[in-house]
């Protein structure tokens, strides 16, 4: 029997394929149960062969087929609570996933921070599959702590607090241990965040500044350069997820783009998104896409920006490639988005101050060659107060973690109705 390939990982006969695409020409309810049929063949496909089948079909079955599965999955989709993780006695401002935690073979760890001076480390248990808290890493901060970060490794914990400090956490034994801890900001740090290697971090601030700190031998840090740029207090960091590109985005309504040429040289601001097509507002969070191709950015404008660069370009070597505003999304939101975060296979999540979380996808129904995108969930009243962060889990499952001014951490599994 004929076989085909979904995303280069399974095989699955042409008879499954068959089975899709036949209730095309039946009722809605007929094609409702040959779709539950194949929910139960997806529990051991790849989650991106839930979102995107690649067949090697012919350009109309694999379109019908296509149109088919998204009918089903925009009507049967659902954010499913799946813990709600409580201990933090003031609000949570950051949430992070150990990268390891891909791994299928190691237990899932969340880092959460929180204006209660302390960060708790989550652990899912192999047996019972809920969240405990393993850890609460305190008396070192002592104001509120803003934003955590895992290195690549996932053996380093980085949290930037507003007591001017970041602190560097390692895993020894069963205990969280502070093994360094970066001064240098006048005032409140608001971000940290680790590129790609883990030989760089950055951190922001209310002072309007950017720092980049080497990590040297024996858990040291050296402050290479201090980025000045910014107008306002500087809201987040983060590193473009293959490059060492940093992006900062700041309470003055822009996004600005750091490189350097080559190892030794100096960082400068080579473009700023909000001069033509950026935000009229606070800019408050910003992430990538798997490829790192696109950029997504949330401000206080209830806007979500989508921006595109040829990073083929830059990573060859031919300089720096311009990042350029593809589309804006709005209409969604009617108050400030503090969060966004891209999943793996392509789905938008944002955390706003109205309680909700939002799911988007890019939809196939615009304008030839100009891309869109669509509201595919929204899940009202996620949280009883503001939602600060939301974050994808990195492993194969769709799950979502969002963090609030209510104290709590809540787990969610993006699901399909059976």
């Amino acid at each position: 029997m004929a076989k085909l390939v979904i995303e280069g990982w399974i095989e699955v006969s042409l008879v499954y394929v068959v089975i899709g695409f036949f209730p095309l020409f039946l009722s809605r309810n007929f094609r409702v149960l040959f779709l539950i049929f194949l929910m139960r063949l997806e529990s051991h496909l790849s989650s991106k062969a839930f979102i995107g089948f690649h067949y090697n079909l012919p350009p109309v079955l694999a379109l019908a087929l296509s149109s088919f599965w998204m009918e089903f999955l925009d009507a049967n989709l659902e954010l499913k609570e799946i813990q709600k993780l409580q201990g933090h006695t003031d609000r949570v401002w950051s949430i992070a996933w150990n990268p390891a935690t891909a791994a299928a073979d190691v237990p899932t760890v969340l880092a959460s921070c929180s204006g209660d001076k302390t960060v708790r480390i989550w652990e899912q248990s192999p047996s019972t599959r809920s969240w405990d808290c393993k850890a609460v890493l305190e008396e070192t901060h002592t104001r509120t702590v803003r934003s955590c970060a895992w290195s690549p490794s996932g053996k380093l914990l980085a949290t930037a607090s507003f007591d001017a400090t970041t602190a560097i956490w390692e895993n020894v034994g069963a205990d969280f241990e502070c093994v360094s801890t970066l001064e240098g900001h006048e005032n409140e740090v608001k971000c940290v965040s680790w590129n790609a290697s883990g030989s760089l971090l950055a951190t922001c601030g209310r002072d309007k500044t950017v720092w980049i700190w080497e990590v040297m031998p024996g858990n040291e840090f050296e402050c290479i350069q201090v980025l000045q740029g910014h107008t306002q207090d500087v809201k987040m960091v983060r590193w473009h997820p293959t490059m060492d590109i940093l992006f900062s985005c700041s309470y003055d309504n822009t996004v600005k783009v750091w490189w350097s040429e080559d190892d030794d040289g100096d960082w400068s601001c080579v473009q700023t998104l909000g001069e033509s097509s950026g935000h009229s507002s606070t800019v408050w969070s910003l992430d990538f896409n798997a490829k790192g191709d696109n950029l997504v950015t949330c401000s206080d404008d209830l806007t979500l920006k989508i921006w595109e660069a040829d990073i083929t370009r830059m990573q060859s070597g031919d300089g720096y490639a311009p990042w350029n505003h593809l589309c804006t999304l709005s209409g969604y939101h009617d108050r400030t988005i503090f969060s966004v975060h891209w999943s793996r296979e392509g789905i938008i999540a944002s955390g706003a101050a109205d309680d909700a979380v939002r799911l988007f996808v890019q939809s196939k129904d615009g304008p030839m060659n100009e891309p869109s995108y669509r509201l595919l969930l929204k899940k009202e009243k996620a949280h009883d107060m503001d939602i600060n962060s939301v974050q994808w889990c990195p492993g194969e499952k769709r799950i979502l973690a969002s963090a609030s001014d209510d104290g709590t951490i809540k787990v969610w599994e993006l699901a399909t109705l059976c």
